[in-house]
């Protein structure tokens, strides 16, 4: 199941497989087997038919037990793969996670509470409160991975040996093959430095985009319980998303050249 992605709770599933109706169902043709009654076990085939049938589309069951119930699933099977995810983010990140997780739960809570808002249009919102929470994921652990690549990169060492080769290829002395090969390596450095620089703007922006998340998720928080309309809270929201789009954008290429430097 996707993190972020709006699923249909598989009902059927859950009408069929639910404790309480297996073990009626089974009860039942176990007691017909023991009496030797095939008519028992017809009229237990029977009313399970009939429970399949109706209880799925029941909009008084979904309320009241298949959606929370669904419910509670997803949020275990989000809560552990955001966990698998945190592993290689430092215990201070890892807690701010936690506590925009929290914030997130006070405003699908409030909003839920808000008659202003309606299921369908609750639904859509509170969805995009979901993506933003794996989109900070992301982006913390991506901020972490570049932190940690630029504390291998001794930019000192770097930059002397980009003098030492551009010396060497001005040089009177240097034959022809020595002096285009010096200018290649300098070239490379060049480059080399470009993108590390392209890496700390990168994380001097991913940095703002953490902050302003939180700051956001804060203000609706504080704010929803007043919204007259969803809109104004999808308003909040996309801004956000647009945010984090254009950030994952910029990324991309710093991607290719953390894979080929690694490699």
């Amino acid at each position: 199941m996707g993190e972020s992605e709006p699923q249909k709770p598989p009902y059927f599933k859950m009408a069929f497989a639910n404790p309480y109706n297996l073990s009626l169902f089974l009860g039942g043709l176990a007691a017909s087997a023991l009496v030797l009654n095939p008519v028992t076990a017809l009229v237990v085939l029977g009313a399970e038919g009939l429970w399949l049938l109706h209880a799925p589309e029941s909009k008084a069951l979904r309320k009241l037990l298949w959606d929370p119930q669904y419910e509670k699933l997803r949020i275990a099977l989000e809560q552990r793969a955001r966990e698998e995810r945190m592993r290689a983010l430092d215990p201070a990140d890892q807690r701010r996670v936690q506590t925009l997780v929290a914030r997130q739960q006070d405003i699908d809570r409030l909003a839920a509470q808000n008659p202003s808002f309606t299921g369908d249009l609750l639904r859509s919102e509170l969805l995009k409160t979901r993506k933003l929470v794996d989109a900070f994921v992301d982006m913390a652990v991506t901020v972490d991975r570049y932190e940690s690549y630029l504390n291998t990169v001794d930019l000192n060492d770097l930059d002397r040996q980009r003098q030492r080769f551009t010396a060497r290829a001005a040089a009177k002395n240097t034959p022809d093959a020595e002096r285009d090969i010096a200018k290649k390596n300098a070239a490379v450095i060049d480059k080399r430095m470009e993108k590390l620089q392209d890496i700390r703007a990168y994380l001097g922006v991913a940095r703002g985009q953490l902050d302003l998340i939180e700051n956001s998720f804060q203000l609706i928080a504080d704010q929803i319980v007043t919204m007259q309309s969803p809109a104004e809270l999808s308003g909040q929201l996309d801004d956000l998303l647009d945010g984090v789009e254009s950030i994952r954008q910029t990324a991309v290429d710093t991607e290719k050249f953390l894979a080929e430097a690694t490699q």
